[in-house]
């Protein structure tokens, strides 16, 4: 009977595993010498002889159980993570939905001829520091601070950021003649669990965003001058659009009714 053809997948396979294989030996053996274990007692530990540990050190181990792999892990206190990679058929990374609010927010820049800065540093000598989106509308000499929350977990803490923020920014703009001016808006995604939080804490939004929400939407989406204090507003992906966030109406100090627009 003819033998039968092994396919791409199993060919891959069987090299894929043989690469894990000898990966998980030295992994293995470094870690165990590390520990001072040898390797008749690290076999004890997992029902295995002296020479079958050898034998796995030496990059043999690609027709090992899984459960060994595991007992060896927890044995050695590196218990074995397994698990399939992202799906390479998908090419979407993994931070799809904020990168397509950023995208949305640069495609907008565009069309109001500003120049949209991607993840942009606040402290140059330190790159992990950055704005979502960082706009410059050069007519107005304008740095736009843009910061998107998929959802806002700790509102103090981001707050407390998006200040230390606009300082950076602030002291860039600085080195500019004349100086430009930094402005600041968020962006809240337009989810449920982002309006409950808004619908329970309006005092503490409207204290932090001063600026018009309205006018925060017309200079994004027609390159209007924005207001001079920070803004908030909605990004809507489904719809592709910015939206006025509206809180509940409130008395001022001097009585008259008043409302964060």
């Amino acid at each position: 009977m003819a033998r039968r053809k092994r396919t791409a997948a199993e060919i891959a396979g069987a090299r894929e595993s043989q690469a894990i294989a000898a990966t998980l030996g030295r992994d293995a053996r470094s870690t165990r010498q590390q520990r001072r274990l040898t390797q008749a007692e690290l076999g004890r530990r997992v029902g295995l002889s002296q020479s079958e540990i050898c034998h796995l050190e030496a990059g043999h181990g690609q027709g090992t159980s899984i459960a060994t792999w595991i007992a060896i892990g927890i044995a050695l206190n590196r218990p074995l993570a397994i698990g399939f990679s992202r799906d390479i058929a998908d090419p979407r990374p993994r931070d799809a939905g904020h990168l397509a609010a950023q995208e949305f927010v640069l495609r907008l820049a565009e069309t109001n001829g500003w120049t949209g800065r991607f993840e942009l540093p606040t402290r140059p000598a330190n790159p992990s520091l950055s704005v979502d989106v960082c706009l410059e509308d050069r007519r107005h000499r304008l740095l736009i601070l843009i910061e998107i929350w998929n959802r806002l977990d700790d509102v103090g803490a981001a707050a407390r950021t998006m200040a230390r923020k606009i300082a950076e920014a602030t002291d860039l703009a600085a080195s500019h003649e004349p100086l430009d001016r930094v402005a600041a808006c968020w962006l809240l995604v337009d989810t449920a669990a982002n309006r409950e939080l808004v619908r329970k804490y309006p005092a503490v939004i409207r204290a932090l965003f001063d600026g018009s929400s309205q006018a925060w939407v017309r200079a994004l989406t027609t390159g209007a001058v924005p207001p001079d204090r920070p803004g908030v507003a909605w990004i809507d992906l489904r719809q592709g659009r910015l939206s006025e966030l509206r809180l509940p109406s409130h008395v001022t100090r001097g009585g008259d009714p008043g409302g964060h627009r």
